[in-house]
């Protein structure tokens, strides 16, 4: 991919056309040739992975490896051990030596995501990777040189941390040598048809459907939205809606009541008021008896979610794991669940 390489909706397979991020691909022309470190600022679900890898795509090193890690998902032991390796016997899980995602980004890139949750002590380790692009494994005193760049990426103030005294002034300033905002998606309200009719594509190739018009009704409503979830949200709704379309236009009926500003976003028990609505909607109009209302709100519930979770697991190719972490539930829910609706044709 060069510099000048770009598609009908964006730049760099970034998505969007607005003053915004018109901003934000100009920054990329910039930083993408250059050796230093890109810190990314902004939002969660803003696109901080895709514009990491872009920077790796677009730069001279594309022809090396793109190595990501997501420094808020693991404790500081293991992170460490992920970083920067381990020897055999350094702990007691450590059976043999293993190699460091430093060490395996040796001639590319590495994208550290959420490096604001990272422990004080794995800072100073850090830090010195970014002044000497050396370190050592974890148990060993063989120092080891690297040749990589970094790009971070934080959904948190760092300013802020420093003050709070949990991020260190000198590591933010190594990191902070080229940023890049990226803005939310309220911010970018003329992007909203360009990722509606995106996402709505890619789920409808993927549930083998034909893909669906997005109606002006839909597009004008959704663009009134805050999404404080940004293009994340979008995209999560934009795939639920594309499983629940009976026919061949994305409705607004098919998106969630708050988004249309039917009623705020909900949480704990009162999470299925939509469904319960409907459920009234329904009984008011004559279409089901009031004595099988609470039998309708039931079978609505599991229709929904026997359907999702089978998308799911095609999405996943059956791998139980895969599917359990992109649905955000426990993976003995998930089975349980699986055996419930009948979807074991659909593990691998």
């Amino acid at each position: 991919m060069t510099l000048t390489e770009s598609d009908e909706l964006g730049f760099a397979g970034i998505i969007g056309e607005s003053p915004a991020m018109a901003e934000v691909f100009a920054g990329l022309r910039q930083v993408a040739p250059a050796r230093a470190t890109v810190l990314l600022t902004g939002e969660t679900g803003t696109g901080k992975e895709l514009v990491a890898r872009a920077v790796h795509e677009l730069s001279p090193r594309a022809s090396g490896p793109y190595i990501r890690v997501n420094c808020g998902a693991l404790s500081e032991s293991l992170l460490e051990s992920e970083l920067f390796g381990h020897v055999k016997g350094a702990f007691t899980s450590a059976i043999e030596n293993r190699t460091g995602r430093f060490e395996a980004a040796h001639g590319g890139t590495i994208f550290l995501d959420e490096i604001n949750s990272i422990s004080l002590s794995l800072q100073v380790k850090l830090l010195r990777v970014l002044q000497e692009r050396e370190f050592e494994r974890v148990g060993d005193t063989k120092t080891i040189s690297v040749d990589c760049r970094i790009v971070a990426a934080t959904n948190r103030d760092l300013l802020d941390l420093i003050d709070e005294g949990t991020f260190r002034e000198d590591l933010y300033y190594r990191l902070n040598v080229l940023p890049l905002y990226l803005p939310s998606l309220a911010e970018r309200p003329e992007d909203v048809p360009l990722l509606l009719r995106h996402f709505a594509e890619r789920y409808a190739v993927a549930n083998e459907r034909p893909v669906p018009k997005v109606p002006d009704e839909s597009v004008r409503m959704l663009q009134k939205y805050s999404w404080p979830g940004n293009v994340r949200e979008l995209q999560n709704y934009v795939e639920r809606a594309i499983v629940l379309c009976q026919g061949d236009t994305l409705d607004l009926d098919l998106f969630p009541p708050h988004t249309r500003g039917l009623s705020p976003v909900r949480v704990g028990r009162q999470r299925a008021e939509g469904i319960d609505g409907l459920c009234r909607e329904l009984v008011t109009t004559g279409m089901v008896e009031a004595g099988s209302a609470n039998d309708l709100h039931s079978r609505i519930v599991s229709m929904v979610e026997k359907e999702v979770i089978a998308q799911a697991l095609r999405t996943c190719q059956g791998v139980q794991t895969k599917t359990a972490t992109r649905l955000g539930i426990n993976r003995n829910t998930l089975h349980k669940k699986i055996e419930e609706y009948g979807l074991q044709d659909e593990v691998r």
